[in-house]
């Protein structure tokens, strides 16, 4: 019978991380482990999980692996080949051949020792303000947690673990491979307890001997002054928890700033679009102009041109990471009037006819001709 593709075994992409590759083996194993579920052809599930995670989670194997399929694993890619002894299971690989005869190999990561558990990420909308200001908000996220029935163990209360039957409690099995040199002997991690030399004889009915279980959880997050679309928080401890008594791993919040309708915002710098009339712009004014957190006074000079910008200083947002405060810039749009009055239509009609022979009046600059116009000069 054919063999399964090793990705299609664990559900993930050609292309898939590590990462992504870890996490599907590690729910495969908690749904198939033998000491979990007792239906008929979980074990043998089991063993077809842990084979292709085998592969795929070495970077060598799964080269080797994608260039020549299960050919590459059991030696017709190369003539090496091997398996598990009593495992069920073929796999090849050229590292244990040299650790063989060279005493080599990577340095082995003991499975007992305390690891840290898996980040999380998180993706947080907030208003413009929200952003602009800081705020405190409450989350809450669906993740694991330590199953607080067994502490974490995975057993039943009351229980223990037992020596692991395949490997009796080594946490180590035997590989033989067949070599141009003859057939030798290598030990890989058991696949059945992994590495860890003991089993779930009574697993926890809560958490099914996992040692964790999934729970809604709601987590303080506050908003840092300042925080831009994009950026990120780190919570510390806030992940999932960690694996024989390792730290929990992290919680990384990601915002998601919704705009606003009056100010655009640049870095740490806010862009407003200020509408003035064509007497302001032609005389000249001091305006109102609103800010993120108040009001200031801009004095606009006569001749003012549409789409002229002004930089107020420090008037932006507050550096997240106190690098001090952005400028605002306001960009003036001078507004054509759309309806007018008897009277001013016939003030407009006067200017035109005052600035219709300009170019025969020494080139008068028109905006000096219209203030003089409307002071009555």
């Amino acid at each position: 019978m054919a063999k399964k593709d090793y990705y299609d075994v664990l559900g993930v992409s050609k292309s898939a991380s590590k990462d992504e590759i870890k996490r599907a083996y590690r729910k495969l194993s908690k749904k198939y482990h033998p000491d979990i579920n007792k239906e008929d052809g979980a074990d043998a599930k089991f063993k077809e999980a842990t084979e292709a995670y085998e592969v795929l989670s070495d970077e060598n194997k799964r080269a080797q692996y994608d260039q020549f399929g299960h050919a590459g694993m059991n030696g017709g890619a190369g003539g090496f080949g091997g398996g598990f002894s009593g495992a069920g299971g073929d796999f090849g690989g050229f590292e244990d051949i040299f650790s063989s005869f060279f005493g080599g190999g990577a340095r082995r990561r003991d499975p007992n020792a305390p690891m840290k558990g898996d980040d999380l990420q998180y993706t947080m909308t907030i208003d413009f303000e929200e952003a602009v200001f800081g705020t405190d908000k409450t989350i809450n996220i669906k993740k694991e947690v330590s199953c607080d029935t067994c502490d974490g163990s995975g057993s039943k209360p009351g229980t223990s673990k037992k020596t692991c039957s395949m490997c009796s409690g080594a946490g180590r099995v035997s590989v033989e491979q067949n070599t141009p040199f003859g057939r030798v002997q290598t030990q890989r991690t058991c696949p059945t307890c992994q590495g860890s030399g003991q089993e779930i004889e009574d697993p926890c009915n809560v958490c099914n001997g996992t040692g964790t279980k999934m729970e809604d959880v709601k987590i303080e997050v506050t908003v840092p002054e300042g925080v831009d679309n994009g950026q990120q928080v780190r919570l510390q401890g806030k992940g999932e928890p960690g694996v024989n008594g390792g730290p929990a791993g992290d919680l990384y919040i990601s915002f998601r700033v919704r705009p606003d309708k009056r100010f655009k915002r640049d870095g740490d710098d806010i862009h407003y679009e200020m509408p003035i009339s064509f007497a302001q712009a032609a005389l000249g004014d001091e305006v109102k102009v609103p800010t993120i957190n108040s009001h200031v006074m801009l004095t606009i000079p006569s001749g003012t041109q549409t789409g002229k910008t002004f930089r107020i200083k420090e008037r932006g947002v507050k550096n997240v990471h106190g690098y001090g405060f952005g400028d605002q810039y306001v960009k003036v749009k001078v507004v054509t009037p759309t309806k007018l009055s008897d009277e001013e239509t016939e003030i407009f009609r006067k200017l035109a006819e005052l600035s219709g022979d300009e170019l025969t009046e020494q080139n008068e600059n028109i905006f000096d001709r219209t203030r003089r116009f409307f002071k009555g000069d």
